[in-house]
């Protein structure tokens, strides 16, 4: 995988990284999280600028979880479930997003990401429930920038170990979820109660 990777990378760069991501988050089977990892070690090799990458990821990601957005919320459950059973995509990961994002709303656009086959459906499920774009884009790009930049700065900051941060997201990803939703609630407490200064 690392070859693929390497090969890819050297080949398509800032756009490869931008074309795999918008696939991948769309639906295609894509690696994100070893790609993303990978970028990072890139980048701690300095054959990538942080600020690109970044970049990269970021827009990749949004142009992705947009298109999924617009296919939801034009095309409906009938024919997104029509189209899913004829390309043999699992309708129990729709379900399991629709479900989901009735249950947590607009945060499991942020938290959604960290979670396989969540992350490829919770934009379409946003479509279909008919939220506005505004509120869409607020939760699910604040989503996109943090899953982007956690993985990409986490491959540069452990540079040729870049691997470990893979073995552990699939060993502890099942408490990824929590963890992100009470640093984020956390985070938002301190900034509605912090008192300006002076």
């Amino acid at each position: 995988m690392n070859g693929h990777l390497t090969l890819f990378l050297s080949r398509f760069g800032y756009v490869g990284i931008f074309l795999a991501l918008a696939f991948g988050v769309i639906g295609l089977p894509i690696p994100d999280e070893l790609l993303l990892t990978y970028v990072g070690y890139n980048v701690a090799q300095g054959t990538m600028k942080l600020s690109l990458a970044i970049i990269s990821a970021l827009s990749g990601s949004i142009a992705g979880i947009s298109i999924s957005y617009v296919i939801g919320s034009k095309l409906g459950y009938p024919v997104i479930k029509r189209f899913a059973l004829k390309l043999h995509v699992n309708i129990e990961h729709i379900e399991k997003s629709r479900k989901m994002f009735v249950k947590y709303g607009s945060i499991l656009l942020i938290v959604g990401y960290f979670i396989p086959g969540v992350r490829h459906f919770i934009a379409i499920t946003a479509g279909l429930s008919h939220m506005s774009y505004k509120k869409f884009a607020l939760f699910s790009y604040t989503g996109a920038l943090i899953w982007t930049t956690l993985f990409i700065m986490a491959g540069n900051g452990l540079g040729a170990k870049w691997y470990i941060v893979i073995r552990y997201f699939h060993l502890y990803k099942a408490f990824l979820p929590p963890i992100i939703s009470l640093l984020l609630i956390l985070t938002l407490l301190f900034l509605y109660f912090r008192k300006p200064s002076g």
